[in-house]
């Protein structure tokens, strides 16, 4: 399994999505439910499979779906540095 830092190096960024959702008892009532991980731009792969996982399987209908992304590392962010600092 790869780290969250390799992923970050093939492009993947930060997702979260706000999930709103209804309550199976009482479908006047919405709940939030926060979901976050590295996803990629623009199709969100792993987001899609979450959403059709909970209404695939999950009573709570769903009301709607907030999200944002920000890759934390960008490909012109990353270079090779040489040196050494001392310290005392």
């Amino acid at each position: 399994m790869e780290s969250d830092f390799e992923r970050q190096l093939k492009g993947y960024g930060l997702t979260t999505a706000h999930i709103l959702y209804r309550l199976p008892d009482h479908p006047v009532v919405l709940q939030s439910y926060i979901w976050q991980d590295y996803d990629l731009a623009p199709d969100f792969p792993l987001m899609r499979g979450f959403l059709d996982f909970w209404q695939s399987t999950l009573d709570g209908l769903l009301h709607s779906v907030r999200y944002t992304h920000q890759r934390l590392i960008a490909p012109r962010e990353w270079r090779m540095l040489n040196g050494e600092f001392i310290l005392h």
